[in-house]
Parts: structure tokens; sequence; C-alpha cells
């Protein structure tokens, strides 16, 4: 198959041929993309080609205490050390546990002192002589082997270490509790803590607490953000990558614990999440449903996912969020995607400059939003054709089998889609240059073929088996492309 051909395959099925003086404009992008390109059939990725691909286990919380557990031990064993010093020392050097042997190894005091870790070994009566018989927080007397501390040398009285516990478990407070001392950052390590509390409640709720805590702080395993859900999730690298819990199936990133977001890394995306909320009243203008047709004008509703629409009145194909005719988007650059800067708005006021920097952020935020909306929208649309199915089926026209490429159809649009809402973010925070260009290519190719399999799905009971399922092929591997070059690894 030759360049040009497979151009005319990859253009938009629903427009007009693209003319070759726009395919010759974009050849040195659309050599980059077809270089590795034999054939348009497009297998299931295998684990090596897939970039999303992530290896990780679905935990019980008995399992993720076996294995914090064990790595406890292993401290225990290596250095000769109690195992509330030696958790206590993992948790502070998230869980490193060959770097910490090693930093013990050289210099164990140094270490102790760089953690604010106290070492049992040396809270021993014989450290607490010369000690004041009056409690320093209740000026309280007691006998002087009364008095309890931590290797930093502050001497309390159990009465007030029992309150202090107290008080910072009430607080959610577990491995960060410090010495009582002014200023002190010595943390206090669990089996001190058990020495002085008493109440079997409170010593319920730190051991629970610490758990999580322990959890939290350890860079291979993360809680299911689900409602209700205690698994635990367990990876060899800490990668933002995809996880989807297998009992209440949230897809979630590991690294973060935010809702999935590639090809945008965790830093941008809290940045951009954040600004979308600080400026969430600046854009509610965007938030309206209706547009005027651009040609006959009439009000316009969006009742589905695809940006493809077409006036009812004066059957107009035109794109929503550009208002352009939709001929134009079958072109080999999907300009609609790609903000256009102006070039001299470094010698512009500073009034100026804030105008364009409010305009930029409105463009990406309109586009970020308005597939957030397309995204709902395709949900109902899957709901429609689950319902057609059953119909369907219940006519005798075909199997469930015979019908499941529609619901292939519209969860791979879902996929697609969801990948091309989150390129917004990233495009939003890219310094200009070349990868950038390369990045709105790809942006672009991947709108293109997302809203072309939207219009499929939304009529694909007069769509052609195979021409939606090749074009299911073309709009993934449009995506597998972009997250290959895009995705952080």
């Amino acid at each position: 198959m030759s360049q040009t051909d497979m151009k005319r395959q990859l253009s938009d099925p629903a427009s007009d041929a693209t003319d070759s003086e726009d395919m010759e404009e974009d050849d040195e992008y659309a050599n980059y993309y077809y270089d590795n390109t034999d054939d348009l059939d497009i297998d299931k990725p295998k684990k090596t080609d897939d970039p999303e691909y992530f290896e990780y286990t679905i935990l019980q919380t008995e399992d993720a205490e076996r294995l914090l557990n064990e790595e406890v031990e292993r401290l225990c064993s290596e250095l000769k050390m109690s195992p509330s010093l030696a958790k206590m020392l993992l948790h502070v050097g998230q869980w490193q546990g060959e770097d910490i042997i090693e930093r013990y190894q050289q210099d164990q005091r140094k270490l102790l002192t760089e953690s604010n870790v106290s070492c049992p070994k040396e809270m021993k009566e014989d450290s607490l002589v010369g000690s004041s018989p009056g409690c320093p927080v209740c000026a309280e007397c007691y006998p002087r082997d009364k008095f309890m501390g931590l290797t930093c040398g502050h001497l309390f009285c159990p009465h007030c270490w029992d309150m202090h516990f107290r008080f910072q478990i009430e607080q959610g407070i577990t491995m960060g509790i410090e010495c009582m001392g002014q200023k002190c950052k010595i943390l206090v390590p669990e089996d001190f803590l058990y020495s002085v509390l008493k109440d079997s409640k409170l010593r319920d709720r730190f051991s629970k607490l610490c758990f999580m805590d322990l959890i939290k702080g350890h860079p291979k395993l993360r809680f299911c953000p689900g409602p209700n859900c205690s698994v635990i999730i367990h990876a060899k690298e800490p990668r933002a990558k995809k996880v989807e819990c297998s009992v209440c199936k949230s897809t979630f990133c590991f690294r973060c614990g935010i809702e999935y977001h590639a090809p945008t890394d965790c830093d941008v995306i809290k940045k951009w999440l954040t600004k979308c909320a600080d400026d969430s009243e600046t854009a509610n203008y965007i938030s309206a449903h209706t547009k005027d047709c651009p040609s006959c004008h009439v009000c316009i509703e969006k009742s589905a996912g695809c940006n493809h629409m077409q006036c009812s009145k004066c059957k107009f194909d035109f794109c929503w969020m550009c208002l352009g005719d939709w001929k134009s988007h079958g072109s080999e650059y999907y300009e609609c995607s790609r903000y256009k800067e102006n070039p001299n708005i470094a010698n512009e006021s500073v009034l100026v400059q804030a105008r364009e920097a409010l305009k930029k952020y409105l463009f990406y935020f309109e586009r970020w939003e308005n597939h957030a909306k397309s995204l709902q929208l395709e949900e109902q649309t899957l709901q429609k054709i689950t319902s057609r199915i059953n119909v369907k089926v219940m006519e005798n026209e075909g199997t469930w089998i015979d019908w499941q490429y529609l619901q292939n159809a519209a969860a791979l649009l879902k996929k697609c889609r969801y990948t091309l809402q989150y390129t917004y973010p990233y495009a939003y925070y890219m310094d200009k240059g070349g990868r950038k260009q390369l990045f709105e290519y790809q942006q672009a190719q991947l709108e293109a073929e997302v809203e072309n399999l939207s219009w499929k799905v939304e009529r694909a009971e007069i769509t052609h088996r195979g021409d939606l399922e090749n074009q299911m092929d073309i709009a993934e591997k449009r995506r597998q492309t972009l997250l290959k070059d895009f995705l952080e690894v």
C-alpha cells in the first residue's frame, strides 16, 4: 500500500476526500507516524507493546500486613534491632530497606539522629539519672524512677505521656507522634506508646491508624480510593500507571491515587485541576449546552457525545467546538484542537498579555470540559445500544455474540475519548517547540478519529460492521501511538 493510499484510507470516512495539497503539507508528520505501519489490522497490544501495561497485585488487609511484617523482620534480622525501631526507620526512610541497612552499618547514630528516631536500647533507667522530681507539664512530683522519656532526655510523668498519646491518636496521628519536649522532633516508637497507653479502645485505634499510615507511606502500596473498598494495591514500581480495582471497579493512577490521567503526569494534572477549581467562575459561560447553527442560526442542543453536528433544519455539518465546516476537519491536520498563540504577545501590554493568557486557558478548558460531557453522553449511548441489543436478541435477530461488536465499539470510544480529554492539560503546560508540534499533530489525528468513531457508534444501526471495526482499529492505533511517544514511563 502506498503512502498516499494509506492516508486516504485513514481520512474521515464521512468527509470529502482530502485534496493533495493538504496531504503534501503534512508529509513530515505523516512519515513519522507511519514509519512502522505495515497493516491496518490491529491486534490487542502485547504486554511489551502497550504503553499503559502495568503489573500490580490486589491485596486484602491481611496480605498487606504480612508483606509489611516481612520487610520489618528482614531489617530486624539484618541489624539486630527491635521491630518497633525497624518499623519506624522503614516508615521514615520510605521503605528503602537496602539504603537503610547500608546507612545504619556506616553510621548508626547519624541515621537515627537524621531520622528523629529513638533507639530503645538507650531507654533504660540509668539514662534517667538527674531528672527533676517535678513533671515539666503538670508539675506533679513523682519518684525519680517513675519518669519516662526518649533518647532526647525530655522526661515526663506517665499520666502526661498518656494524655499526650490520647490527644494525638484522637487527632489521627500515629507514626508522627513526637516527644512532648519544646521543639523536640524525636518520634515516639510504638513499643514506648504501648507501655504507657492502657485504654484498649485507643490501642486498637492506634493500631488501625498506624497500619493506614504505613500503607500510605509505602511507595509500592496504595489503598483503592473506591468508596468503602478495603483493597490494597501492590506494585513492583511506583509508576503513574492505570490501576483497576477488581472489587469495586474504580480506576485510578497508582502514583498519585487520583483519576487516571495519561498522558498528563501527576504534578501537571494537580496544577490543572487546581487551576480549573480556582477559575471555575470565569469559565462558567462555557457550560451552555446550546449553540446556533453557523449556517441557518437555529438553536441546537448537544444531546450526544460526538462533536460532528448536523443541523436538523438545514442539514449543515459542522464542528461543535469551533463551529467550522466539518469537511475541513477531514484534512490531515485537525486545526480545531491546536491553540494559535499571538506571535507578538511578548511586546504587548500587561493587560493584553493577561487577556491572552485567559484566552489560552479558556481554549483548553473548553475542550477539556467538552470531552468530559461527551463521555457522559456516550455512556447514555452505550446504555441505548445495550437496550437495542436486548430487543434484537428477543426478536431472534441474532445472538448476544453477534451484536457484541457494538458494545466493544462504544467501550473503545469511551477509552479513546478519555485519553483525548487528558491531552488538553498536557498541551496547555507544554513548552513551545518541535515536541509540542508533534504532540499537537498526534492529538489532532486522535481527535479526528475519535469523532469519526463517535459518529459511527451513534449511527450503529446503519453502520456496516466491517467499517465500524476498521474505525475502531484506526482510533486505537492513534491513541496507542500518542501514548507511546508521550506517556511518562
